[in-house]
C-alpha cells in the first residue's frame, strides 16, 4: 500500500482508504463480511477510514470504532462527519447557517462522534454539506476553533456537495479547513479547474469520494438495474440518470486497458493525480478490498491513456434526484 502527505497535517495516509457509508443505506450490508473485510483492508495496510454520524444514525461510527478498539497498535485515522441539523443532503443556497451548523449544535455532534468511536479525539471531523456564503460567519469558526484548543478534533474538514466542486472556495480560504472531501473520479473532473490548484496552494488535504461514480463505474449496471426501495441508489438512479450513466460507461469501454476492469481503471485515473492524497471506495465484501488495495502499486496510468479520459469528462448540476 502507497502512503501520500495528508496535506498540512503531516500524516501519512493509505492511498486507498476506506468509505463507510455503504454499511448503512444500501442493501446487502452484513456485519460479519464488513468486520471481516475492515480487518483484512488494515492488514493490507489500508489506515484511513470515512465515516458519518448520518450512516445509520452512529452505527456506521460504532462499526469503525470497534475496528480500532480491535487494533491498538495501530494508528488508523478516523475521519467522521457533522450531519446538518436541518437533516437537508445536501445543502441549498437559501439555508441560513444557524439552521444546518449552529455553534452548540457542532459541540452536540461532536461529542456524539467521540462517543460513538470511543475516542478522545477524532482525527478529521467534517462539516458533511456546505454552503460557501457561510464563510465569514463567525459562529462555526468560534466553535470549531473551540473544540480544537481542547483537544477533541485534530483536524476540519467539509465534504463538498455533489457536483458543485467550486462551493467550499472562500471557506478554504479562511485558513481553518485542513481538508475537503470532493466527488472525483473519470466522468467528475471538475475538481481539476479550481479546487485542485487552490488545496495544492494551501497544503489542504484532499479525499476523492464516489470513485465508482455510485456503482456505474463498476460496468456492472445495465439499463434494466433495479435497486430496492429501502436502498439510497433506488433514488439516485432514476431513469433520467441510469439510462445516461449506463451510456457513459458504455462509452468507456473501448478506453480500458487490455487486462484491467472498468473498476481499476477507475482507481488508477484517480491516483494518477498527485493531488488526491486519498480515495474511499465501499468495501463491502472481501473481494473488493482485495481487488482496490492492488491498484495501490506504484504504477502510474500509461500517459496516453491518461490523456484519452479527459474525454469523458462529464459535468453535471445538481437536481433534485441527485442528493
Amino acid at each position: 500500500m502507497q502512503k501520500r502527505r495528508f496535506g498540512r497535517t503531516g500524516w501519512e495516509v493509505s492511498e486507498v482508504g476506506y468509505g463507510m457509508w455503504g454499511l448503512a443505506g444500501w442493501t446487502g450490508s452484513d456485519r460479519k463480511e464488513t468486520d471481516d473485510s475492515l480487518d483484512l483492508a488494515v492488514a493490507s495496510g489500508v489506515n484511513f477510514f470515512d465515516t458519518a454520524w448520518g450512516y445509520g444514525e452512529g452505527l456506521s461510527e460504532r462499526i469503525l470504532g470497534d475496528l480500532i478498539k480491535r487494533n491498538p497498535d495501530k494508528k488508523l485515522y478516523a475521519a467522521t462527519k457533522i450531519p446538518p441539523k436541518n437533516r437537508q443532503w445536501p445543502s441549498r443556497p437559501e439555508y441560513a447557517l444557524k439552521d444546518v451548523f449552529p455553534a452548540d449544535y457542532i459541540v452536540e455532534y461532536t461529542e456524539k462522534s467521540l462517543q460513538n468511536l470511543g475516542l478522545e479525539q477524532i482525527d478529521l471531523l467534517q462539516f458533511h454539506v456546505w454552503e460557501d456564503a457561510w464563510a465569514h460567519e463567525d459562529e462555526w469558526k468560534e466553535a470549531i476553533q473551540k473544540l480544537t484548543r481542547e483537544g477533541k478534533v485534530a483536524a476540519w474538514g467539509i465534504s463538498i456537495n455533489r457536483w458543485e466542486p467550486d462551493n467550499a472556495l472562500k471557506t478554504l480560504e479562511t485558513g481553518l479547513i485542513d481538508a475537503v472531501q470532493v466527488i472525483y473520479n473519470i466522468f467528475d473532473q471538475a475538481p481539476e479547474d479550481n479546487l485542485f490548484p487552490l488545496c495544492r496552494k494551501l497544503d489542504i488535504g484532499v479525499i476523492a469520494r464516489v470513485p465508482f461514480d455510485e456503482g456505474t463505474l463498476t460496468g456492472t449496471l445495465t439499463k434494466e438495474t433495479k435497486f430496492p426501495a429501502d436502498d439510497w441508489r433506488s433514488t439516485y438512479f432514476v431513469p433520467e440518470n441510469l439510462n445516461a450513466s449506463v451510456d457513459r460507461a458504455e462509452a468507456l469501454r473501448t478506453d480500458i486497458p487490455e487486462g484491467m476492469t472498468m473498476a481499476e481503471l477507475a482507481l488508477r485515473f484517480i491516483l494518477n493525480n498527485p493531488d488526491v492524497h486519498t480515495t474511499i471506495p465501499g468495501m463491502r465484501r472481501l473481494a473488493n478490498v482485495r481487488a482496490n488495495v492492488a491498484v495501490s502499486d506504484g504504477t502510474a496510468l500509461d500517459a496516453a491513456v491518461a490523456e484519452q479520459l479527459k474525454t469523458h469528462r462529464w459535468d453535471r448540476k445538481p437536481t433534485k434526484w441527485s442528493q
